[in-house]
């Protein structure tokens, strides 16, 4: 029996993450710098909180801290979106969750390809915020034709890259030459263009109608705007990028300070202003500039249920009600403020969160209870009985009012407008080609399975005696 050639795709993934990170370095110097900021912090989050160390040893997480990243890119057409999801499978990631930014005012919707399995996610958790742009939502029918009409001629694959994705489909996978020259290849749809695929008069109309959607339509491919390490504590970070030399953006997006984290922090330092050059009508350069690039930041904390998600929205809506952030950051403290106030209503006990079934948490059973005998013992019980740990389970998803936070922040101070609401899933699944995960679904079966081989050892173990 011959060995399996094909390169894992955990270990594409890994490869093309490593490689991706290293061009954005490269590209721009202030992400290399603020992952050395976010290492630095880590480390003294680690060693002042040995409770923090010890569950994050004990669930297989540590090692995963310094590695996680997650990027964003923002696609234009149905066919870039596709493709894009043939790309990714190859890497192992799969569309996880549908996110609607129209409510915030971004004209795109979206998904995240990511690993979804656990030992995938153990060993690397790489994800990208994907995005298509809602011509649709552009009011001026003219500009909307004219935009299709530039997407429609470009490509942002190699052709190389496609041949190696339709190898990868025919064969199963990619052998250890074909997986090295993918990464290659598929690197180059997210590298940096300097060159405008438009005029500067259609790029400044694109831009009048929406920051995003020049971003999106007036280059030659969807360069990765930022790429994301994971810190411990996205606050001593955010007070410290000033003393590197970064601008951090006003606030710190999605819920405030706590205990016991939940679902998703994200922050940033704000985007580059680049130099770049748009075509003249006589074939030469006009140069000019573009606000697209940045580096972001995030904290995770636990997956939230429906009931949990449904809480956290309503205080999310009451805060905004209260306080509704500033772009230039002039009401933040009071922003955080309401924010801190507001979120009380939200338990901030990792048991009280359980028990009121807001969280999901993956159960295990401690050396006490693989050695337990003598009776029978049900969940709660067997907790008090030190026989059962439970332990958050990572959310590994996205937020869509953070994202589009994120988005507007960097998009200059006057990018927001206003769009009517208008989710449609089923529109962006049939432009995917499949349909997207859901990810409660998903969290739901990782608590299921964990409880339920818990549960059964410790019923064996009592019902042999």
């Amino acid at each position: 029996m011959t060995e399996n050639p094909h390169v894992h795709a955990d270990d594409i993934r890994s490869r093309f993450s490593a490689a991706m990170s290293a061009m954005y370095r490269d590209e721009v110097p202030a992400y290399g710098t603020l992952m050395s900021l976010v290492a630095a912090v880590n480390a003294e989050t680690l060693a002042a909180d040995p409770v923090l160390r010890e569950r994050l040893e004990a669930t297989g997480s540590l090692d995963r801290i310094s590695e996680e990243r997650h990027g964003a890119i923002r696609l234009g057409t149905p066919a870039e979106l596709s493709m894009m999801r043939r790309v990714f499978a190859v890497m192992g990631m799969d569309p996880v969750g549908y996110y609607d930014l129209s409510t915030a005012g971004v004209p795109v919707h979206s998904t995240a390809f990511r690993p979804v399995g656990e030992e995938s996610l153990k060993r690397n958790p790489f994800r990208v915020f994907t995005s298509l742009l809602r011509l649709d939502l552009i009011a001026d029918e003219a500009l909307r034709e004219e935009a299709a009409a530039v997407l429609a001629t470009r490509r942002i694959f190699t052709d190389e890259a496609v041949a190696l994705v339709e190898k990868a489909e025919r064969d199963g996978g990619l052998d250890e030459t074909d997986a090295a020259r993918f990464v290659c290849e598929v690197l180059e749809t997210f590298r940096w263009h300097d060159h405008a695929i438009v005029s500067a008069g259609m790029y400044g109309r694109l831009h009048d109608a929406h920051r995003l959607i020049a971003d999106v339509v007036s280059f030659r491919g969807p360069h990765i705007n930022h790429l994301t390490p994971r810190t411990l504590d996205i606050d001593k970070v955010q007070a410290r990028m000033p003393q590197e030399g970064i601008a951090p953006k006003a606030v710190v997006e999605g819920p405030p300070t706590r205990r016991c984290p939940i679902l998703l922090r994200q922050t940033s330092f704000k985007a580059l202003d680049e130099a770049v050059s748009f075509a003249g009508p006589d074939g030469s350069w006009q140069k000019g500039s573009h606000t697209a690039r940045f580096g972001e930041i995030e904290q995770r904390g636990v997956a939230l249920t429906p009931k949990g998600r449904a809480l956290y929205d309503q205080l999310l809506s009451e805060t905004r009600a209260r306080v509704r952030p500033a772009a230039d950051g002039s009401n933040a403290a009071e922003y955080e403020a309401a924010l801190a106030d507001v979120f009380k209503a939200f338990p901030d006990d990792w048991d009280d969160m359980r028990k009121a079934g807001l969280g999901y948490f993956s159960y295990s059973l401690t050396e006490k209870g693989r050695a337990a005998s003598g009776r029978k013992a049900d969940l709660e019980t067997a907790i008090e009985a030190g026989l059962i740990r439970f332990d958050p389970i990572v959310y590994e998803d996205f937020l869509p009012v953070s994202a589009a936070g994120i988005f507007q922040s960097n998009l200059g101070d006057d990018a927001t407008q206003e769009f009517a609401a208008s989710p449609n899933q089923l529109m962006f699944e049939r432009d995917l080609g499949v349909a997207v995960l859901d990810e409660f679904a998903h969290y739901a079966g990782i608590e299921r399975a964990s409880l339920e081989i818990c549960l059964t050892i410790v019923n064996m173990a009592v019902a042999a005696e």
